[in-house]
């Protein structure tokens, strides 16, 4: 089976890296004045053009097809948008006493969201999991997200300050599911474009989402947001964030495990089930936090890196296990991945 290279060891992915980068020029370097609508502008264009993009390399014919898996990704399914959320809820009775009431949002924030991809795929292949059911899984994940995650947060995060409002879901709908729709009717006309530009495009969805941290993080500094916050909570929400990753990395084992599936999709539910978008959430929430996005998303990035450092462990582990005797049928070699603003994707589901 082809396997997808990821490196053995994450002490910073240099994705996340860039992000903190990107993060620290706003905090000393913060657009102001004339240049904050300027930026602005631009990352609604940019959020836009990310998921116009990510409809146009989507193929609905083949993610249809993988729906014939349908019991892993509904457990995937129910680990993301059931469990993660019921889990961000108990941690309500965490505020005030060791989370503010606005980490406590972003942590929320951050269970309503969809899987992720790229490590999902990586890992799972680097364990010799189900890759063409971890790619279906992450986008079945990134299609239902773009719908459910805003009717849970108006559903959970109306009362918290959020700002999420009837204008919220219209934003949501304008800016990211009316260019996925857009990029899903033109993709055949665009299919030779994309495959010839696939390194270009890929750098240009990474740089669309540094650019929507950037303004997300000017606007926080800007308004003084940063100063709600004392710096002692963040290893607070490191521990918390640790807990809850190590929750759903073992409900989704054992769960995978009662439900009867084998090796490669117990892996696949391990790896799908255990994680959460940084690319998705971040457009997310400059949407639906404004100003606030700042803080909404801190969890979520402190979140990511602490997923790729673990489930990096936890893969290489799996890769070193010896198969049984009759490996799984499903895992079978996969086409190439396309990136999309810091996910991938694949041209295969079946």
């Amino acid at each position: 089976m082809r396997r997808l290279r990821y490196p053995s060891r994450l002490p910073l992915d240099p994705y996340v890296a860039a992000l903190l980068g990107t993060v620290l020029i706003a905090v000393v370097l913060p657009a102001r004045g004339a240049a904050a609508p300027v930026a602005g502008g631009a990352a609604t264009g940019a959020v836009a053009l990310l998921f116009f993009l990510y409809g146009a390399r989507l193929s609905t014919r083949e993610t249809l097809d993988g729906l014939r898996h349908w019991r892993l990704h509904t457990a995937v399914l129910a680990a993301t948008f059931v469990l993660f959320p019921l889990l961000g809820i108990a941690a309500r009775l965490l505020v005030p006493q060791l989370l503010p009431p606005q980490l406590y949002t972003g942590l929320l924030f951050l269970c309503l969201l969809p899987s992720t991809m790229q490590s999902s795929i990586a890992f799972t292949s680097i364990a010799r999991g189900n890759v063409p059911a971890a790619i279906c899984a992450g986008s079945f994940s990134s299609i239902i997200g773009l719908v459910a995650t805003p009717l849970l947060a108006a559903l959970l995060l109306g009362g918290s300050g959020a700002g999420f409002s009837a204008a919220s879901a219209l934003g949501i709908a304008l800016k990211l599911l009316l260019p996925f729709v857009a990029g899903q009717l033109l993709r055949r006309r665009l299919a030779g474009l994309l495959g010839r530009h696939r390194a270009l495009l890929g750098g240009l969805d990474r740089l669309s989402i540094l650019l929507v941290v950037y303004t997300a993080f000017s606007e926080g500094m800007v308004d003084g947001v940063w100063h709600q916050v004392a710096s002692y909570r963040l290893p607070v929400l490191l521990g918390i964030e640790a807990l809850l990753l190590a929750a759903m990395l073992g409900a989704t084992s054992y769960g995978a495990r009662r439900l009867g599936f084998d090796r490669a999709d117990r892996i696949t539910v391990l790896f799908c089930g255990s994680k959460k978008s940084l690319a998705a959430g971040l457009p997310m929430a400059t949407v639906l936090f404004g100003a606030q996005a700042s803080l909404a998303v801190l969890p979520l990035m402190l979140f990511h890196q602490m997923q790729l450092m673990v489930c990096a462990v936890i893969a290489k582990r799996y890769s070193r296990d010896p198969l049984p005797d009759r490996p799984s049928a499903t895992a079978e070699p996969v086409r190439p991945v396309r990136p999309v603003g810091g996910e991938r994707m694949s041209e295969a589901c079946s």
